[in-house]
């Protein structure tokens, strides 16, 4: 009974599989909201001031972050959860992939997390005349909150390898 509960339980892991897939879905959409917006500035690029091809601009790296932080998510997860990627060893393996354990990927989602929260709060800085300014401290707020989280993370990290 004991050896059949483990194996289920164990077995289990793979229903972890569809999300990492799903995951795959929401990366495709974060790419087609990327060139919409690509295709949306172009014709007006010429006529755009600077603040607002910058904006446009932090708003696709911002996207691109999101999409990296997806991609990590989804194959360390997948890695570490559920079974190990079975990669070519001549085809393009990602260098990190198979060394990331899951402390290691919390300390890079925490990071990611940090500089897409330094992309927002740049955007605010820009529109700075627009926003009010309890919403831009509340911004401030959230962000320090983000930096002393990942920070913690990666100081108690670091301290429980020892």
């Amino acid at each position: 009974m004991e050896k059949m509960f483990e194996k289920m339980m164990y077995a289990s892991r793979w229903i972890m599989a569809p999300i990492y897939l799903g995951l795959s879905l929401v990366l495709l959409a974060l790419g087609i909201k990327f060139f919409q917006e690509v295709f949306h500035i172009l014709p007006n690029i010429l006529s755009m001031a600077e603040v607002d091809l910058i904006l446009v601009t932090l708003s696709l790296i911002d996207i691109t972050l999101v999409g990296g932080l997806i991609v990590m998510v989804m194959f360390s997860g997948y890695e570490n959860f559920v079974s190990q990627l079975d990669v070519a060893e001549n085809s393009e393996k990602l260098s990190w992939l198979g060394k990331m354990d899951s402390g290691s990927l919390k300390n890079k989602v925490a990071a990611s997390i940090v500089a897409i929260s330094s992309i927002h709060l740049l955007k605010v800085f820009m529109n700075i005349e627009k926003i009010d300014n309890e919403k831009i401290m509340w911004y401030l707020l959230i962000h320090i909150t983000f930096v002393l989280s990942a920070f913690a993370m990666g100081y108690l990290d670091k301290v429980t390898r020892k």
